[in-house]
């Protein structure tokens, strides 16, 4: 049986207080932004709206990661951690990325690591996003340990690599899903139909 695909609104209401009220906040004053925003600027997503479609797609491919693996053995996170930390997984890209020259480029307030990270740390902070050190390791890692791997210590936690699981499967098996008609997902749609 076909879980339902959820919307972003669906999303959130997952997602436990005091997290959930920041990230109504952040949508809702940054709503223009979110919804002109690619996903990436040529890999995944990478249409305009598809920032929100990857937001609200590899959060439904959470939901259903959780509900199967957890039934087969407990995880040590909640579902609403999860989409917590996938909720602000890519949160620079909607300033990140511009598309003022007529292609998606890079604005240099945010052409490093560092200064993403900082900025992500500025928007945590704005909205009042109350983070256990689990869901910081969760956004630090999401995309791997890369070079902070090391052969004897675990690096990466469970909640990351989960978020990990998550975000590959949308941006690299399921990257240009949702489709803008009839997708097979029932209830899956673009944000931003171009």
């Amino acid at each position: 049986m076909q879980a339902p695909y959820k919307s972003l609104t669906e999303i959130i209401e997952l997602i436990d207080e005091p997290n959930r009220t920041a990230c109504v906040r952040l949508v809702e004053e940054n709503q223009h932004l979110l919804a002109q925003a690619r996903g990436s600027k040529t890999k995944h997503q990478a249409w305009t709206g598809g920032y929100l479609d990857h937001v609200v797609e590899v959060s439904n491919i959470a939901a259903v990661f959780y509900d199967g693996l957890n039934a087969q053995r407990k995880l040590p996170f909640s579902l609403s951690d999860a989409l917590l930390v996938l909720f602000l997984h890519d949160i620079e890209k909607p300033w990140k990325h511009s598309a003022k020259t007529g292609s998606w480029k890079d604005t240099p307030r945010l052409d490093t690591k560092d200064k993403i990270r900082k900025f992500v740390e500025r928007k945590i902070k704005q909205y009042g996003f109350q983070l256990t050190d689990e869901h910081r390791n969760g956004l630090k890692y999401v995309e791997g340990e890369n070079k902070e791997y090391h052969p004897e210590i675990r690096v990466q936690g469970p909640l990351a690599a989960f978020a990990h699981l998550c975000d590959v499967t949308s941006a690299r098996i399921w990257f240009d899903h949702p489709l803008q008609e009839n997708d097979p997902w029932q209830g899956s749609k673009r944000s931003n139909p171009e």
